[in-house]
């Protein structure tokens, strides 16, 4: 028994040690966080989502027009294990917005719902295309009722 305890142990031991060489490194995961003004990471890639929570994210972001780059986390396993790190948030998808961490998949929804989204991506420099269509609406509107 005593032997079963110390290999479970050693076997921890190596689990732990194979993670610390398997995760991206931080550094090359804030290059690719700063790489653009928006950043995803996320399950699949923007035209295939392999996930609902990643394909939210990515809908929410399409109609605002946004371009941003998106990084798949189930190609790279370490990639997977780092950004989870490198933000010390556990869940995947991760919106980085400016080389900030915003949040996942609910945080974008609400941020969509309050307007708070098109504030952030404003910040930043970013058009949102989301605004131009409801601004031409209007204007529009106004001109049928002259």
């Amino acid at each position: 028994m005593e032997y079963l305890r110390k290999s479970t142990g050693l076997i921890k031991f190596g689990i732990s040690i194979s993670r610390l060489y398997s995760v991206k490194p931080a550094g090359g995961i804030e290059k690719l966080v700063k790489n653009n003004k928006v950043v995803v990471f996320m399950k699949g890639v923007p035209e295939q989502p392999m996930c609902g929570f990643s394909n939210a994210v990515v809908q929410v972001l399409r109609m605002h027009g946004v371009n941003y780059d998106a990084h798949n986390v189930l190609q790279d396993d370490s990639l997977r294990q780092g950004i989870k790190e490198f933000s010390n948030w556990p869940t995947i998808p991760q919106v980085y917005i400016n080389g900030d961490f915003v949040g996942g998949c609910d945080i974008i929804l609400q941020m969509h719902q309050s307007g708070d989204l098109i504030e952030e991506l404003e910040k930043v420099g970013i058009q949102v295309l989301f605004l131009d269509k409801e601004k031409a609406k209007e204007t529009s509107s106004k001109s049928d009722q002259k």
